[in-house]
């Protein structure tokens, strides 16, 4: 699927791709829902998944409320690079261990809408220009909110899909 270049598109594929998740997650019957994936995997089950994609939800919404003051957030979290991305992965996996997959959905639904608020808030110059703001450096803050919007539900689609076979 093509990256969205317009605010209508970023907003309607962030809402497709999630809609398509939660509805596949939801199909699921109960013993598949809780089936553990591949040992070979970080993320063992769903609920990993769905906890993942809210906390990554959680520091979009970080770096843009920092960012938007004018200071520069921590990026992706403090203490940790891009390149350590998957030891920050690790300690956001160990966070959420004691978390019902019912409690994750309902973070994972008030954090997506908090990103559709942004998302709805922002003209398309503002969305899609880049170096428009400062914290985005080179890039746009579409490219931040579709990493952490439409291209992370489809990530975690097929995933859970592959994990599922």
């Amino acid at each position: 699927m093509p990256r969205p270049k317009t605010k209508a598109a970023l907003l309607d594929l962030s809402h497709k791709n999630y809609t398509k998740l939660l509805d596949f997650v939801n199909s699921l019957p109960k013993e598949q829902v809780n089936r553990e994936f591949p040992k070979r995997y970080l993320n063992r089950n769903i609920r990993d998944i769905l906890a993942h994609l809210h906390h990554w939800h959680i520091m979009m919404l970080d770096w843009y409320t920092i960012g938007m003051t004018g200071n520069k957030p921590d990026m992706p979290a403090k203490g940790y690079t891009w390149k350590t991305t998957p030891d920050l992965n690790k300690v956001i996996w160990k966070k959420y261990q004691d978390v019902e997959l019912t409690e994750v959905k309902k973070l994972l639904k008030t954090s997506f809408d908090q990103l559709q608020k942004i998302i709805n808030d922002h003209t398309e110059e503002e969305l899609f220009e880049k170096r428009r703001f400062k914290w985005t450096g080179t890039t746009s803050l579409a490219s931040y909110l579709i990493s952490a919007t439409s291209s992370h539900y489809d990530w975690a689609y097929k995933f859970i899909k592959k994990c599922m076979k």
